[in-house]
């Protein structure tokens, strides 16, 4: 009779197609899902039968404590699991849009994962004072806002946001030029070398970043990882129901449950607390707008 084959748990810190890469106690594992599944995440713990001393196949998920993904109309992209925090980047240049942060704010609010913005490149000084203007409304919201400059003061931009990463599993997002890459460099000095063991062991291309990695800082203490994600302009919430969206718009919720009507859409209905709110200037009209268009795409899903 052949000896049972180990089973090993383990944390997935890089996925690609059906290709994962785990990491148990240090080592770094080769697994792949049982049939077709994609289901698994980057953050996930999970549990994995070797086949060889550095290979496996993942039997199962960890119950995830949050999920964080985006939709469009017909699918949907995992992000990462387990995270507590999420960190959008912004910058004084090139421009960000506002609805790419508007609606990361929303995912982080719906999947019960707290919300952060950097605000990088602050040496850019003319473009400073316009750019404070813009993350103001965030700001007010209650959402936090780190001023650093990966660039011109890295030691300032490493002290501002190491300790905000201890005991959190955080991940890093924002469109492509907002110096994310430099940050992670910073944050975590071996991201290169580590990026490309990971492109080698998932065979990859020796030079992409197409693909959302993890970090561990054992250095910050147990659980602390910080997740890069790839540069993306589209961040579709397709999934979320009209009763998660309303509570996902943090300044609504003074406002829900006094509308006229109990089923009140916050639209067009008359009577109606939110849109009241919106007229007096208590809730951004580009916020309302942004929660109109969401709840029109949640009615178009087809998966």
């Amino acid at each position: 009779m052949s000896a049972p084959k180990q089973q090993r748990t383990a944390i997935i810190i890089a996925a690609h197609g059906r290709h994962y890469l785990a990491e148990a106690d240090g080592q770094k594992l080769q697994c792949v899902t049982r049939g077709k599944k994609t289901n698994v995440a980057v953050g996930d713990l999970v549990h994995i039968t070797m086949t060889s001393p550095d290979q496996g196949v993942i039997d199962k998920i960890a119950e995830r404590k949050t999920l964080l993904y985006r939709s469009d109309q017909y699918k949907s992209k995992l992000l990462a699991a387990n995270l507590t925090q999420l960190f959008i980047v912004v910058a004084t240049e090139p421009g960000f849009t506002d609805d790419l942060v508007s609606r990361a704010l929303v995912a982080a609010e719906a999947a019960g994962i707290k919300a952060h913005l950097i605000l990088n490149k602050t040496d850019v000084a003319d473009a400073l004072p316009r750019t404070r203007e813009r993350v103001a409304p965030y700001a007010a919201l209650g959402y936090p806002v780190h001023e650093v400059s990966a660039t011109a003061r890295p030691e300032h931009a490493v002290a501002t946001l190491r300790p905000l990463l201890a005991g959190n599993s955080s991940i890093l997002i924002g469109q492509s030029g907002m110096g994310k890459s430099s940050l992670i460099n910073l944050l975590v000095p071996e991201a290169d070398i580590a990026t490309r063991e990971i492109s080698a062991a998932l065979d990859t291309g020796k030079h992409t970043t197409t693909f959302t990695r993890l970090y561990t800082m054992p250095d910050l203490g147990p659980d602390s990882v910080i997740i890069d994600s790839p540069g993306f302009q589209e961040f579709g919430l397709y999934h979320l129901s009209e009763g998660m969206l309303e509570r996902a718009f943090v300044e609504f919720e003074p406002y829900l449950g006094h509308c006229k009507f109990y089923n009140c859409r916050h639209l067009i209905e008359p009577q109606c607390a939110v849109l009241a709110a919106v007229e007096d200037g208590k809730i951004a009209k580009m916020r309302h707008t942004l929660y109109a268009q969401l709840l029109h795409e949640s009615s178009q899903t087809l998966y």
